[in-house]
């Protein structure tokens, strides 16, 4: 009924016969909508300006909601050609989203598996598993455990974000042997095209591989990804300067030069689900980021939590995230890691409590802390000041509607 009522609706706009369109139509219309308002007490022991600490907030947010329509055509045998178009949606009315911002994809499918290209989430964010907690809100686990879960290009210093939706990507998932399967996304940047062959940066990549199994109660899963030349950081020195033909400017020089430096990361993890209603989970990540010549950063990071299914509509769900203090020499890494060095260590509790009004609906209401180490400087979701050793914390009320 859904994909009619859709194929009749578009059809109208299009001025097509209606009735001939819904009896081929093959597209679905689905979302989130998902609410967060929370009571934050920021703990900001520094104070701003004249010494005066930052104010204790309220708010709303909409995190992860969206809207989206899918579509397949079946073109013989197992072959099939598919789109979607996924959208950030702030029914809210605060942030004016654009259209196919999310995971959104034109594709190939077959016996072969899924060939398809787009923006989209990579391999090494897929297969993470954070049971007990979400990807962003006061509830996110991302920013203490892969510095963000968001979109971002390929050729931008955001080097610290290892749970990318990532556009440009040309994405390859095999098809499920017995539970098994493995994926790869590459992707192209758009903007070679002006860009001298001598110019740091000059062909970004992101490299991003994953392998899971996943049948019955099990889940089990490892990835790999690479960031190359994606972060442009000063270095000492200068460089000849070219005018717009590309002939070198005799006596004038650029500086500082710049030079583009790798990251990578991998993340194992698992989950097992005792009795269809209490499931475990835990994961292991490291990250390298390269911040200058000679100079690279290092985290570790883990996560348990479970999600427990306790009776009837009740529910609970719990979750510890932990980075452990950033190794190395090198600076910081985006506004989320510190600079290398003791005391950069955090810790992320959270406990919430679930009521199940219906397979697609639930409510919840719980707690969530941050506990910075003397040097650290993360922050929950939605918060938007990174200041060292603040341990902000709140009590959130959500919900959580799928259609």
């Amino acid at each position: 009924m859904q994909k009619k009522l859709l194929a009749v609706a578009v059809a109208g706009a299009l001025g097509a016969p209606a009735l001939a369109l819904a009896q081929n139509a093959t597209v679905n219309i689905y979302g989130r909508f998902y609410a967060e308002y929370g009571w934050v007490d920021q703990k900001d022991i520094q104070g701003g300006a004249a010494g005066r600490p930052l104010t204790n907030v309220d708010f709303l947010q909409a995190p992860g909601s969206n809207i989206g329509f899918r579509g397949e055509e079946k073109l013989g045998g197992s072959l099939s050609a598919w789109f979607q178009c996924e959208s950030s949606y702030d029914f809210r009315g605060q942030n004016g989203d654009g259209v196919c911002t999310r995971n959104s994809a034109l594709g190939l499918k077959g016996a072969f598996g899924n060939v398809f290209v787009g923006i989209w989430d990579t391999p090494f964010k897929r297969v993470q598993d954070a049971v007990g907690g979400n990807d962003t809100g006061f509830f996110g686990t991302a920013f203490v455990l892969m510095g963000n879960s968001t979109t971002t290009a390929s050729g931008v210093s955001n080097q610290a974000v290892f749970k990318r939706r990532q556009v440009n990507s040309m994405n390859y998932d095999s098809p499920n042997f017995g539970g098994f399967q493995f994926s790869a996304t590459y992707t192209n940047s758009n903007s070679q095209t002006n860009v001298l062959d001598s110019a740091a940066g000059n062909k970004a990549r992101i490299w991003s591989f994953s392998a899971k199994y996943a049948a019955g109660p099990l889940n089990v899963y490892g990835a790999y990804e690479m960031h190359k030349d994606i972060a442009n950081n000063a270095v000492a020195g200068s460089v000849q300067s070219f005018d717009t033909a590309g002939v070198i400017v005799p006596g004038v020089t650029a500086s500082p030069a710049t030079a583009a430096f790798d990251d990578k990361g991998y993340v194992v993890g698992g989950s097992y689900t005792f009795g269809n209603n209490l499931k475990i989970g835990g994961l292991y990540s490291r990250q390298k980021f390269e911040t200058g010549v000679g100079l690279e950063s290092k985290v570790d990071v883990w996560h348990l939590g479970i999600d427990w299914r306790i009776s009837g509509p009740h529910g609970m769900r719990a979750a510890w995230s932990h980075a452990n203090d950033v190794k190395g020499n090198g600076g910081a890494v985006g506004t989320t890691r510190p600079a290398a060095g003791s005391d950069t260590g955090v810790d992320l509790y959270q406990i919430r409590y679930i009521h199940a009004l219906s397979k697609r609906t639930e409510l919840a209401a719980g707690y969530v802390k941050i506990r910075n180490d003397g040097n650290a400087r993360y922050q929950l979701g939605g918060l938007n000041n990174n200041r060292v050793g603040q341990d902000p914390s709140a009590f959130v009320i959500s919900m959580d509607h799928r259609f």
